[in-house]
């Protein structure tokens, strides 16, 4: 896990906002902004948003497929080479 080194107020983030901003820009490093001394928000660049969103999506597919392959759901090897070759066949 990444550690945390920018922990900041929500006062700083209100007169520092466009500060934040270029910094996040430039080092990605995410942001913890507190309120009465406990952890509110994380604001991070839009492009680690991004990131974290598709690989959230990678991961549910994955979880997803696995769960149908432990219910015996999907296709063999096999069974796939199979449809992969008559598909190709097909297209000739």
């Amino acid at each position: 896990m990444q550690s945390v080194s920018n922990i900041k107020s929500i006062s700083y983030l209100k007169s520092h906002a466009a500060q934040i901003s270029e910094d996040l820009e430039l080092n990605g490093t995410p942001y913890v902004i507190t309120q009465n001394g406990e952890a509110s928000m994380v604001i991070e660049h839009v492009k680690q948003f991004q990131e974290k969103e598709r690989l959230i999506a990678v991961l549910k597919i994955i979880a997803l497929g696995a769960n149908d392959r432990q219910q015996g759901k999907g296709f063999s090897i096999e069974e796939s080479r199979s449809q992969l070759k008559a598909a190709r066949q097909s297209r000739k």
